[in-house]
């Protein structure tokens, strides 16, 4: 039987080769959206005017949010934004039967790796497809005037490794800290990389 590293590997040309570039988003208005956590609560992105908001795609059945969330970039990522105002929302948009969907399977995922933004259902796939969104993890960044100030991937480093050797480059914890500071984005899209959206 494979051995999951060995798929994921035999796959990883193909998902890096996604291209969400069609149609891009930096700089326009974030389409608005509504969609149920999974406690029941309504997140309305609209009813977040004024703040910074990050949209995480994701999906507790892909090797790569697995190693991003247990040990990697995700781990921690959110705790100190959420400390300095910033809106957080993990967004699974797989359909009903592929892999990674469930209400259970995604609330054991988010307890397990202490995840303390709300995870959010898209069963139809439609926010998903708003946003170009073609792999998890991948990142958006709202800026507070409503507008996507970044697209793309987490960093550099697929797995926690840099493909060819060199440094992890977080290129959506910078755009992020960027736009906290009020700054232009200096990398306002980058080529997203993990698992193909389950839709």
């Amino acid at each position: 039987m494979r051995s999951v590293l060995a798929t994921v590997l035999l796959a990883f040309p193909l998902l890096l080769s996604c291209d969400a570039s069609a149609g891009s988003l930096v700089g326009k208005a974030a389409p608005d959206f509504t969609l149920t956590s999974l406690d029941g609560a309504t997140f309305k992105l609209s009813e977040q005017a004024g703040k910074t908001v990050v949209l995480e795609w994701f999906n507790p059945g892909c090797p790569f949010v697995q190693e991003a969330h247990g040990t990697g970039a995700l781990s921690a990522a959110a705790a100190p934004y959420l400390a300095k105002g910033v809106v957080w929302v993990a967004i699974n948009s797989g359909a009903p039967g592929k892999e990674g969907h469930g209400l259970e399977l995604n609330k054991e995922s988010a307890t397990k790796w202490a995840m303390t933004h709300p995870v959010l259902l898209d069963e139809k796939g439609t926010v998903g497809k708003q946003y170009n969104a073609v792999t998890t993890p991948q990142l958006v960044v709202v800026d507070p005037a409503g507008k996507v100030a970044y697209a793309g991937a987490l960093d550099n480093a697929p797995l926690g490794k840099v493909q060819g050797g060199g440094a992890r480059v977080p290129w959506f914890t910078n755009a992020l800290d960027e736009v906290l500071a009020g700054k232009p984005v200096s990398l306002a899209e980058t080529k997203p990389w993990g698992c193909s959206v389950k839709y």
